[in-house]
């Protein structure tokens, strides 16, 4: 199963395509490069735009006084709720210190204490002081910003702005060996070309946009899953979704993008209040306003629908220098009309970031030879059910490292791709706004049976709204529509609530269920799902 779109009118060589310009993408492109070889990097937008820069809390590493690697272990694997690959997290954590040195050797700046120590806060689920932070509320920016600067000063990496990658060029044997492109606008080359290489790595984020409200930018329409999915790749634990728990409540109807209230907010002091002005979070968790993220988000749902309000509240106006500490989320909280010096603001949870995706082993390899998946579009079993505060930057930073030193060790022989004779599958872009609104009624925050199946019952609905336009929104349209399949498919199929996934109609965690939720697509447009065993 491939989209539709016109034949390749151009085509570019390199050793290894890397999709995405996030810490992911950009880690692996340069590690590559480090070993000789060359990059064509593809990015959607310009640069600087995927969600990396977005990014305010920080990066976790056990590098504080008193912390240690297994300490920060142990924090991960309480929050991914029993779902963790242990190898992984033990890899995430132990080699993460040294990762997060190597970026600062790069240029990145992080804050700093008056006495030159780097400065360290806490977020949601960490029972130490680890969270490094740049610019107040930054970190992101600063992160992609070093990055971005050794990218531009190698011309060994090729960059290709504004292009959509497609789909995945595969030879006769199912290999990877390239990608088609849709260069869009100003991009270095017109339309859609190929770009033949000897591995390629998909890097391109989130999928938050198959929700109406979320913190992910534009761009995150999970085209690298769906590529890989389309490529027959396996796909693992996409149900467990995880819902930022405090997001700028709007009182508008307005989708996309919506500003986040980092949780490093609650780290230096802030906490929830109902709409009677109570702690509702105390009761609720020994870390109270510092529970894991699903918690929160869960409880903050939980009071929305029991009192019948649209948000809560979070109580920011004991913190000191608020506008010197968190000077991002100060200028959106004024751009709304709120000071959070004085007022309190109001949150909501929103779709944040997917802890499952690609499945991959420890060097980021796929089920299909040549393609290989880091950060968030893959499923490292480093997250479990729901990924710790933080801990996403850092894996890009490591796993974008071992894919890179796999790459090195392992390249195989250019192979040339097979014209793939299916007409090609493409959706009415129209469709998107009714697949966002039915994804975040039915297949949210709360999931039940009812919900679930009155989900895929409009989503097959949609997918009869066929186009026979090949663009940039129809492409993203559909590569959105595979994507909510896969989300609804696998909720319907775990049977417990666990993580960032809530069964109303299985409240309980089934220990039977410790177990992940494997999907496969195949060329026919049928899925397939079998459960496979966590590493302990």
């Amino acid at each position: 199963m491939k989209l539709l779109a016109g034949k390749p009118g151009w085509t570019t060589k390199a050793d290894v395509v890397v999709i995405g310009s996030g810490v992911a993408g950009l880690t692996t492109a340069l590690n590559v490069r480090a070993a000789g070889l060359s990059v064509l990097l593809v990015t959607k937008a310009l640069l600087d735009e995927g969600s990396t820069k977005w990014a305010q809390g920080g990066i976790a590493a056990a590098l504080g006084p008193g912390d240690s690697p297994d300490q920060h272990e142990s924090d991960t694997l309480i929050a991914g709720a029993g779902l963790c690959d242990l190898a992984a997290v033990k890899i995430l954590v132990t080699e993460g210190p040294e990762a997060v040195r190597k970026l600062i050797a790069r240029g990145a700046v992080f804050d700093r204490s008056d006495s030159g120590e780097i400065s360290l806060t806490r977020e949601g689920g960490h029972h130490r002081n680890r969270i490094l932070h740049a610019g107040g509320d930054a970190t992101g920016a600063e992160v992609s910003r070093a990055l971005l600067e050794a990218i531009k000063g190698d011309d060994g990496i090729e960059v290709i702005e504004q292009a959509l990658a497609i789909d995945a060029l595969q030879d006769a044997n199912g290999q990877v060996c390239g990608v088609t492109l849709h260069v869009i606008g100003q991009g270095s080359r017109d339309g859609v070309g190929q770009a033949l290489a000897k591995a390629v790595v998909v890097a391109t984020g989130g999928l938050g946009q198959v929700y109406s409200q979320t913190t992910n930018p534009s761009v995150s329409t999970g085209d690298g899953v769906a590529l890989a999915l389309r490529a027959g790749a396996q796909v693992a634990d996409v149900e467990f979704i995880q819902f930022h728990p405090t997001v700028l409540w709007r009182d508008t109807a307005e989708g996309g993008q919506q500003p986040l209230i980092s949780e490093a907010v609650r780290g230096e002091g802030a906490f929830l209040l109902n709409h009677k002005g109570e702690r509702f979070m105390v009761k609720k968790h020994e870390l109270a306003d510092l529970a894991p993220r699903d918690i929160v988000a869960k409880e903050i749902f939980t009071q929305m629908r029991t009192w019948n309000i649209p948000h809560v509240w979070l109580d920011a106006t004991g913190i000191a220098d608020f506008e010197g500490r968190f000077p991002t989320i100060y200028a959106s909280c004024k751009a709304n009309g709120i000071d959070p010096t004085k007022q309190l603001i109001p949150v909501a949870p929103a779709s944040h970031y997917a802890s499952g995706g690609v499945l991959v082993d420890l060097n980021g390899r796929t089920s299909i030879k040549g393609l290989y998946v880091c950060g968030e579009s893959a499923c490292t079993g480093a997250h479990g059910a729901n990924r710790l505060a933080s801990n996403s930057l850092l894996e890009g930073l490591v796993f974008g490292a071992r894919i890179a030193s796999d790459i090195a060790a392992n390249l195989p022989e250019q192979v040339l791709p097979v014209e793939d004779q299916n007409e090609g599958f493409l959706l009415n872009p129209a469709i998107k706004l009714t697949l966002q609104l039915t994804m975040s009624e039915g297949a949210g925050v709360m999931r039940s049976e009812e919900s679930l199946q009155a989900t895929l019952t409009t989503l097959d609905q949609l997918g009869t709204q066929l186009s026979s336009e090949p663009r940039i929104e129809a492409w993203e349209a559909s590569n959105l529509y595979l994507l909510a399949e896969a989300i609804v498919r696998g909720a319907l199929a775990r049977t417990e609530s666990r993580g960032s996934h809530w069964r109303t109609d299985f409240p309980l965690t089934d220990p039977a269920w410790e177990k992940r939720v494997v999907q496969k697509y195949d060329q026919k447009g049928r899925w397939s799902t079998t459960l496979s065993e966590v590493k302990k």
